[in-house]
């Protein structure tokens, strides 16, 4: 083992506070987990024969709250609809949740990696429950979702509330 003195900064702040010495902002995960999950076969056994592929309307929601303990909780809501023109095939709808720690984050930045990074590390282990859950529910081969962009999610939500109501109905 070797003991390694890092060299002194000669580009301190006067005041002693240096925040590189904190290391670069990130976060941790402390958990995740299933907080609902939904499988509806409304059809079975004959949506198990379907001919061709089913037609798939995917909603994306994103949520992300603070707790008293400093610690925050983001959930990843997905609703997978397959359906043809004939019938529903299944429906899935997940809340997956995980719970993150801050580290040396600018207050600027929280947001973003609250809805854009955090989501990101969630998706593979969601995607992998709505695969299990369509596989139980019959299907084979299991649904996959394609990655989602949660940078592209997160523009157009800001960019929708920027542009926010144009009428505020006061005179």
């Amino acid at each position: 083992m070797t003991d390694v003195t890092p060299p002194a900064d000669t580009n301190a702040p006067a005041d002693g506070q240096n925040p590189a010495a904190e290391g670069p902002g990130g976060f941790r995960i402390l958990a995740q987990f299933v907080r609902d999950l939904s499988f509806e076969n409304p059809k079975a056994p004959e949506s198990l024969r379907i001919e061709g592929k089913p037609a798939i309307d995917l909603g994306v929601e994103l949520a992300a709250q603070g707790r008293p303990d400093g610690l925050f909780e983001v959930d990843l809501k997905l609703s997978i609809k397959a359906s043809t023109d004939a019938t529903a095939v299944f429906h899935v709808e997940l809340v997956y949740g995980g719970l993150f720690q801050l580290n040396n984050v600018a207050p600027q930045d929280i947001e973003p990696m609250l809805l854009i990074e955090c989501p990101r590390y969630l998706f593979p282990f969601a995607r992998q429950v709505v695969a299990s859950a369509t596989a139980d529910g019959g299907f084979y081969p299991p649904f996959m979702l394609d990655p989602i962009d949660f940078a592209g999610i997160y523009v157009a939500r800001q960019q929708q509330i920027a542009a926010g109501p144009k009428d505020t109905g006061q005179a």
